[in-house]
């Protein structure tokens, strides 16, 4: 039954590879806690099965959120076998999700990325205004890191100034470029001409090949290690950093909501927190009876 869920995600909902990747990683460690010697169906699984799971999970020291994460894959799957009338019941409703401290969004200052790009200094080749563009397409539209490694060069609409992006669930959104994104987009595409390369991806790597995750982290955690002291230096901190800029900036919480391509505005209230917070520092560092 699992490798039908899994064909189901993957050909009918079309999530993510990663996505992918990971229920199924989640369904074969429940499976093999279940029962390693697959005596024991899994669609036979009872509330207090996933509740000794879950246990088992707490004292490996994995934490709530992460727990949680694990737990809805196994959600997802019992929601699947009940639909298709494998099951009568569905287990997973039986056991709460656990209590998690909401996380705030880490991001940089508005120095931090002004230094980044006006003090830093990119090497004019090939390497450098790759890495300068990485950068620049990371905070100038807040895409994800999968949807960079997926733009194509027929992405770019340099005419319209926008670039279309491909986001979870195979739904297409158009982000609107600035002019300093434009420029860098530019600047690179003339190398890769000169270069005579010739690709359908439109960030390459130093082999003028498409992209892979761990190359674009290292290439952001370098740089951002240039200009700040924060603990994580992912793209994702460059994701929270577009969308908390904008705020700060009187941006619209719905038009945040479209740029990022969340489902919902819940998704993007998050980002008022960090607002917030700041306007709370503020006050206690300037107001007279604070």
């Amino acid at each position: 039954m699992v490798d039908f869920f899994l064909a189901h995600i993957k050909n009918e909902r079309r999530l993510s590879p990663h996505t992918h990747t990971a229920y199924k990683a989640d369904l074969e460690q429940f499976q093999q806690f279940y029962s390693p010697d697959l005596s024991l169906l899994i669609q036979d699984t009872q509330a207090a099965d996933i509740r000794e799971w879950v246990v088992s999970l707490s004292e490996q020291k994995l934490d709530n959120r992460s727990i949680n994460r694990k737990m809805a894959s196994l959600r997802a799957f019992f929601k699947y076998l009940l639909k298709n009338q494998k099951v009568k019941s569905d287990p997973t409703a039986l056991v709460k999700a656990l209590k998690t401290a909401k996380k705030l969004p880490v991001y940089l200052e508005e120095d931090a990325m002004n230094n980044l790009f006006d003090l830093v200094e990119f090497e004019p080749d090939f390497g450098g205004q790759r890495d300068r563009l990485l950068l620049e397409l990371f905070y100038g539209t807040g895409m994800r890191l999968a949807e960079l490694i997926g733009l194509k060069t027929k992405d770019y609409d340099r005419f319209g100034r926008k670039i279309t992006v491909l986001g979870k669930r195979n739904k297409y959104r158009v982000i609107p470029l600035n002019q300093e994104v434009i420029d860098c987009i530019n600047i690179y595409l003339k190398l890769l001409e000169d270069a005579g390369i010739s690709n359908e991806f439109l960030v390459l790597t130093d082999k003028y090949e498409q992209l892979y995750p761990v190359f674009v982290q290292r290439k952001i955690k370098h740089y951002l290690e240039l200009v700040s002291t924060i603990s994580k230096k992912s793209p994702h901190v460059l994701r929270h950093t577009f969308a908390t800029h904008l705020l700060n900036h009187g941006a619209d919480l719905n038009a945040i909501k479209e740029l990022l391509g969340h489902a919902n505005l819940a998704a993007t209230q998050i980002y008022t927190h960090n607002t917030i917070a700041e306007l709370k520092e503020v006050y206690k560092k300037s107001h007279p009876k604070a």
